[in-house]
C-alpha cells in the first residue's frame, strides 16, 4: 500500500494522539501539522518532526492528500468544507458536523469533487467491539428485540479548566459522548428509523471545578440529560441515556436482548474491555478476549490502568479503502446518519413527539482480526 501524506489541523490535545497513533498503520505518513496559532503548531510538530504550516499553507501542500480535522466542533463544518475546496480527502474528530444541513452539504460537495469523508470514533472497530458483533453476527443470542446503552456522570466542569462549549448548543452529553453509542448501536443494528426523547437540565448554570477560573458559573444552554427511545429498521427497539445530571450509577454501558440470551457489551469510549454473554437460563459467562489487535492493551490510563487505544484506526481503514475502491467503516454515510439521530433525539425533546429520520446508512462490514492486522504495519 502507498503512504499517502496526511495533514492535521488543530494541535491541541487529541493531535498527539493521532501523531503517536499513526505510525502504527500502513499508508499513514503525517508531512505537516497546522494551527490558527503558529507557536502551537511549531510546538506539535517539532514533537513529532513534522512540518509546521499555516492552515492556508497545509491546504495548498501538494505533499499532502487527507486532512484531518482535529478543530472545535463549532468549526468542523467550516474546516471541512475548506479541506474538500482544496481538493482533498477529509477526516474529522466527531462530531462531523453540528446540523444535519452541514452535512448533507459537505456530502453534495464531496460527491461532487470525488473525494471522501470520514469521521470518529472508530472505536467501534476495537477488539472489544468487534467481538461483540460476531458474537451478534453468529446468532448466539438470537434476533435482538432490544436493548439500553448508557452514558451518565455529572459533565466535564468538574474538571475542565475552560468548560464553557460542553454546555453550548452543538455539545451537551449527546453530541459530545453520543457519538461512540451511535457509532457502535449502527455496527451491532443498523439504521435506525425513528426516535422519541424527554430532555432536561438539572439546573441552569455549572460551576467550574478547578484552574484558575475555580468557583466561576457559567451559563448551560444545551439539555444535560436526554432519555430517548431509538427505533431500529431492524425492529430493535433501544433505550439511549446521555445525561450529565448523575453522580453515580450502575447502569452497563450496552445490553443487548435477544431471543436466545443477553450481551453485555463494555465503554464505547475504549476498544477494549470485557464481554459477557448469558444464556437463556441466566448463565453469565465472561469471554476470553478474542486475538484481536485493536483489543491488546498500548497505554496507561491514569485511573483505569492499562488500555488500548488504536484511535486513527478509522483513518487507516479510509487510506485503505481509497486504494482498494471499497466502503469505508467509518464513512460519510453512517456519520451523517448518526447526526440524524442525535439532532432528532434533541429535536423530540423540543417537540415532545417522534422524529422519523430522513437519512439512512447500511452497517458497516465487521473487521476481524486477520483485516485488522492487514491495517498494521
Amino acid at each position: 500500500m502507498a503512504n499517502l501524506g496526511i495533514g492535521i489541523i488543530g494541535a491541541g490535545n487529541i493531535s498527539s494522539a493521532y501523531l503517536r497513533l499513526a505510525p502504527l498503520f500502513k499508508g499513514l505518513e503525517v508531512r505537516a501539522v497546522a494551527d490558527l496559532n503558529m507557536e502551537a503548531a511549531k510546538a506539535r510538530a517539532e514533537e513529532f518532526n513534522v512540518k509546521a504550516q499555516s492552515v492556508d499553507d497545509l491546504l495548498a501542500n501538494k505533499d499532502v492528500d487527507v486532512v484531518i480535522n482535529l478543530t472545535i466542533p463549532d468549526a468542523h463544518y467550516a474546516v471541512t468544507k475548506r479541506i474538500l475546496e482544496a481538493g482533498k480527502h477529509a477526516y474529522s474528530e466527531k462530531p462531523l458536523v453540528l446540523t444535519l444541513d452541514e452535512g448533507t452539504t459537505l456530502r453534495d460537495l464531496a460527491k461532487a469533487k470525488g473525494l471522501a469523508v470520514g469521521c470518529a470514533p472508530d472505536t467501534f472497530l476495537g477488539g472489544a467491539h468487534q467481538q461483540a458483533r460476531a458474537v451478534l453476527d453468529e446468532g448466539r443470542i438470537g434476533t435482538i428485540t432490544s436493548a439500553v446503552a448508557c452514558v451518565q456522570n455529572h459533565g466535564p466542569e468538574g474538571w475542565h479548566p475552560n468548560p464553557e462549549f460542553f454546555f453550548l448548543p452543538g455539545a451537551g452529553p449527546m453530541l459530545d459522548l453520543g457519538p461512540y453509542y451511535i457509532a457502535n448501536l449502527i455496527n451491532f443494528l443498523g439504521p435506525v428509523k425513528r426516535v422519541g426523547a424527554i430532555t432536561s437540565s438539572q439546573t441552569p448554570t455549572r460551576t467550574i471545578g478547578s484552574g484558575a477560573r475555580a468557583g466561576q458559573e457559567i451559563p448551560v444552554k444545551t439539555p444535560t440529560n436526554i432519555h430517548a427511545l431509538l427505533e431500529f429498521h431492524s425492529g430493535a427497539v433501544v433505550n439511549l441515556t446521555t445525561s450529565w445530571d448523575v453522580w453515580h450509577h450502575k447502569r452497563n454501558h450496552f445490553e443487548f436482548y435477544g431471543t436466545e440470551g443477553t450481551l453485555y457489551v463494555p465503554d464505547p469510549n475504549f476498544f477494549g474491555g470485557v464481554v459477557e454473554v448469558a444464556d437463556k437460563a441466566g448463565n453469565l459467562s465472561e469471554l476470553a478476549p478474542w486475538e484481536h489487535p485493536f483489543g491488546v492493551p498500548n497505554q496507561d490510563h491514569p485511573q483505569r490502568g492499562p488500555l488500548a487505544n488504536y484511535r486513527t484506526a478509522g483513518l487507516a481503514d479510509m487510506v485503505a479503502a481509497l486504494q482498494e475502491g471499497r466502503d469505508a467503516r467509518c464513512s460519510l454515510e453512517r456519520t451523517l446518519h448518526g447526526v440524524d439521530v442525535m439532532t432528532a433525539c434533541l429535536k423530540s425533546g423540543e417537540t415532545g413527539g417522534f422524529v422519523t429520520l430522513t437519512t439512512t446508512c447500511t452497517r458497516p462490514a465487521a473487521l476481524s482480526p486477520a483485516e485488522a492486522r492487514a491495517l498494521m504495519v
